[in-house]
């Protein structure tokens, strides 16, 4: 464990090294992610402009604390798992997959861990300011428990994310193409900004038990603000826990269906 987790900092330290090469560009792209920011809370301040309660019980504040899960683990899904799976099918694609597999490392953990931008920790620092001003506004703060489940919940809607597209990576050695599947998840997890029970019947079960976007962000902002109950907590974290063997076992069926482009 200490080997892998070496690797990945030690990667870690070559994307941030690369990204500072060129410090303006940095500070510039760190600008950049901080407008996206902005830009995401439009919708918000549109929807709140005139109305004080959204789906029943989801007043401004706390649906504040939605989006301010939304823009974090969206800020891990640019920052390290979309770079480094975007350079995986690349790597398919050229042939240069097959120096992967000599390593004698995991190539799932090396190819999850291969590239990172950087300053996407603006968008993660941007996410943590929203919940605090969020709990500013219900001039209240989360009892110690709360903020711990809340940040159990938030790890675990990161691995349900990181599952699904360790899925969509391990399709890509049959099907070389995924850019279209690429934007439909990503047009899939947008729909996290807003709570779950906005949407009815069968779409809400699609984003709670089918594409889980509910365990992503509504169910870490309905813990961090003390509403989740614990039967719906054990069930997300063992959703979560079956998403990412069921991705892992579809991964190691693809590394041994896999033809070199390179032969």
């Amino acid at each position: 464990m200490n080997r892998y987790l070496r690797l990945a900092m030690l990667q870690l330290r070559i994307s941030a090294a690369e990204a500072m090469q060129y410090r303006s560009d940095f500070v510039i792209q760190g600008l950049i992610s901080l407008g996206w920011v902005v830009i995401v809370l439009l919708p918000y301040l549109v929807l709140f402009d005139g109305r004080t309660v959204i789906a029943g019980d989801w007043d401004a504040a706390s649906a504040l604390v939605v989006m301010g899960y939304f823009i974090g683990i969206n800020a891990v899904l640019t920052g390290v798992v979309s770079p480094s799976v975007t350079s995986m099918v690349e790597q398919i694609r050229s042939g240069a997959f097959d120096y992967v597999l000599l390593k004698p490392v995991d190539a799932q953990l090396l190819v999850s861990t291969s590239r990172y931008e950087p300053w996407r920790i603006f968008d993660l620092l941007g996410a943590i300011a929203l919940c605090i001003y969020a709990f500013h506004l219900r001039g209240s703060s989360p009892s110690g428990l709360d903020l711990l489940v809340g940040v159990l919940m938030f790890i675990s809607g990161v691995l349900a994310m990181y599952a699904m597209w360790i899925a969509c990576a391990a399709a890509s050695f049959w099907v070389v193409r995924l850019d279209n599947l690429a934007y439909l998840l990503g047009a899939i997890i947008d729909t996290g900004r807003w709570p779950v029970q906005v949407f009815r019947g069968m779409w809400r079960l699609v984003f709670t038990a089918i594409i889980p976007v509910a365990l992503m962000t509504t169910f870490p902002a309905m813990a961090l603000l003390g509403r989740l109950d614990v039967a719906t907590g054990l069930l997300s974290i063992g959703g979560t826990l079956v998403m990412v063997v069921l991705s892992r076992l579809l991964w190691r069926a693809a590394i041994r269906n896999y033809t070199s482009a390179s032969s």
